[in-house]
């Protein structure tokens, strides 16, 4: 379980990034977070691996609040997949799989290969779960396509088997179909853990098909938190086109939204 509690972040030049964030996200919850580029989705995920340091506020993960002490520990049970992937494209395919472990293995050993045989039979099958045949274990990570890539950007999150997994627009750079496949991927690996994800998306279909809720932030703040079958076009309309309905029960969030029918349409 995550827990943003009352989560803001101010840039030095005075930027509020996130505004008084209040949100819980259960064990094994397939979340995806929309909201126009700047809305502050990326900076929310950073929040709970510790890359972002709230200005106020308190990340609790499991019940243990993320602080310098706790941040090492709390890595070990959060892995991320990247927007650009982020292998190391010089390196082999099995290489960058491995780098998943160096939350618990040194980097001096890392960078001599130093892992056990237990190691090495782990990444093989999770790039086989992932669709990569062993010809593709040695190749380098650069000569792959974008979506074999980020095959090998999930297989390396599970390495660890971690309890939440951040993924921050997983597939902006992929065609539909890889698109799907990549989410089926991450969905499917996180249901047989039970692990969270926490997943910001562009593109409203892609999260209501995999999203088991949808969070719509902008400008910093929550302005939608319900269901795919809640997240009506009306209010995609509505999110993108900056109305907000926070802390109104549904009843005033149609209320609201009929009052802007004529400001949509005329937009």
């Amino acid at each position: 379980m995550i827990e943003f509690k009352a989560i803001s972040k101010k840039w030095p030049d005075g930027t509020a990034a996130l505004s008084d964030v209040n949100v819980t996200i259960p064990k094994g919850q397939f979340c995806v977070i929309l909201g126009p580029s700047g809305a502050g989705k990326s900076t929310l995920l950073r929040a709970v691996n510790g890359l972002m340091q709230p200005t106020n506020g308190e990340v609790v993960i499991d019940g243990v609040t993320l602080t310098s002490a706790t941040a090492r520990t709390l890595r070990q049970r959060v892995a991320m997949i990247h927007q650009h992937f982020n292998l190391t494209l010089r390196m082999s395919v099995a290489a960058n799989v491995l780098a998943g472990l160096l939350p618990v293995v040194s980097t001096g050993r890392a960078i001599l290969g130093w892992f056990t045989p237990e190691h090495r039979a782990k990444a093989c099958a999770l790039l086989e779960r992932v669709g990569l045949t062993p010809k593709h274990v040695q190749r380098r990570a650069g000569e792959l396509s974008g979506g074999q890539q980020q095959r090998v950007g999930v297989a390396r999150a599970f390495m660890l088997d971690p309890e939440v997994v951040l993924a921050d627009e997983p597939v902006a750079s992929l065609d539909p179909k890889i698109s799907r496949e990549i989410l089926s991927l991450i969905r499917d690996a996180a249901r047989e853990r039970n692990a969270t994800v926490l997943c910001s998306l562009h593109q409203v279909d892609l999260a209501r098909e995999f999203g088991d809720r949808i969070v719509g932030m902008r400008d910093g703040r929550i302005v939608f938190d319900g269901t795919p079958e809640e997240f009506t076009d009306e209010r995609v309309e509505a999110l993108y086109h900056g109305a907000q309905w926070e802390d109104h029960p549904a009843t005033e969030v149609e209320a609201e939204l009929d009052a802007l029918q004529p400001q949509l349409v005329a937009a």
